[in-house]
């Protein structure tokens, strides 16, 4: 009787499992063309797998260019698409969601990381992640989005453990159904998950960046397309966190004893940061660098973060600085250009 019951609960987890045998999910790609990879198990077909990743059987046989009619081959890797349909980069995790990691490349910055994403904020990557700072290291891994919860019998993933400079947001791993032992077995009926739950320590948020409120937002700017950028420097030494951009300043440079002074044409970006938060791209000042940003023609300024260095692309020639939408509009100009005056560590 207990083999018996035994094999019925080994074939009930073999179901269950789905998402869950494989690895963290884990994305590839780049926006618009993100996908994970699944790998067919045994009896698994267009319709389980399309419960689990909550995309239509059909359409998962058409990404792969598969007859729907020939099935599924064990061993065989499937390209899962990430659309709007079962993939969410909302503010909030989605529920019953599963998070979906990018696993960084060196030298590789947050704001990189946010374009090939679909552009997703950078504060939710923060918010996700519980990170403090911009700081990325190699090999480490980052949640970039949600899969939706599928009709698949058990939640899709566990969560594997994630390098302590970036630690995922707390979520709950897969619990294999709870077994009822015969009385002449000891053994506990909840076995523990296979797969530890990275727990990250607790962290504090850090305060937006300092505004004047004599500065008011003039109208809209036009908007021109983003451009790409595969530059990046070392990351500068930072105060702790909760500081705003005005006192990082002033610790890096001394309150103002060692600055570096630049004048000339600068540019902006579209960015999705929230209100307040001024970033900037410079081509000499290191990633993590507050600068000091000011309009002559009202006296108004701004302190804006380097996230990296400004795409080499004709647009661009000229420039000595690029910043963020909501900084432009700080500093009281819709100008495409404008004169500018930087200050910043020597």
């Amino acid at each position: 009787m207990v083999k018996t019951f035994m094999t019925i609960a080994g074939l009930v987890l073999c179901v269950a499992g789905g998402i869950q045998a494989q690895d963290r999910l884990q994305v590839q790609g780049t926006s618009p063309d993100l996908y994970v990879l699944h790998t067919v198990k045994k009896g698994e077909t267009f319709y389980s797998l399309g419960r689990s990743y909550s995309l239509s059987p059909k359409q998962i046989a058409s990404e792969n260019n598969i007859s729907f009619e020939q099935g599924l081959q064990l061993g065989q890797q499937v390209k899962i698409p990430l659309n709007n349909t079962n993939f969410s980069q909302k503010s909030e995790p989605e529920p019953h969601g599963t998070p979906v990691y990018h696993k960084v490349e060196e030298k590789e910055t947050l704001y990189r990381l946010s374009v090939n994403h679909n552009k997703v904020p950078l504060d939710n990557i923060r918010h996700w992640n519980n990170m403090t700072g911009d700081g990325l290291q190699k090999d480490s891994y980052v949640i970039v989005g949600w899969l939706k919860g599928g009709g698949s019998p058990a939640p899709s993933a566990p969560v594997a453990n994630v390098p302590a400079t970036t630690p995922p947001a707390n979520h709950p791993a897969a619990t294999p159904p709870a077994s009822t032992p015969a009385p002449s077995n000891p053994a506990p009926a909840n076995p523990a998950p296979s797969t530890p739950v990275a727990t990250p320590p607790a962290s504090t948020t850090p305060a937006p960046p300092v505004t004047k409120p004599d500065q008011s937002a003039p109208p809209e700017p036009v908007k021109t397309p983003d451009s790409n950028n595969t530059g990046s420097k070392p990351p500068v030494t930072t105060a702790p966190a909760g500081s705003s951009f005005e006192q990082l300043y002033n610790q890096q440079t001394g309150n103002g004893k060692n600055v570096t002074s630049e004048k000339g044409p600068g540019g902006w970006f579209k960015s999705n940061a929230s209100a307040g938060k001024y970033y900037a791209l410079h081509n000499t000042a290191p990633r993590g660098t507050i600068i000091k940003v000011t309009n002559p023609l009202n006296g108004k300024f701004i302190y804006a973060k380097v996230l990296e260095a400004i795409p080499q692309i004709k647009q661009n020639e000229g420039l000595i600085i690029k910043l963020s939408d909501s900084a432009l509009e700080a500093l009281g100009t819709n100008e495409a250009k404008f004169y500018c005056q930087l200050s910043y560590e020597d």
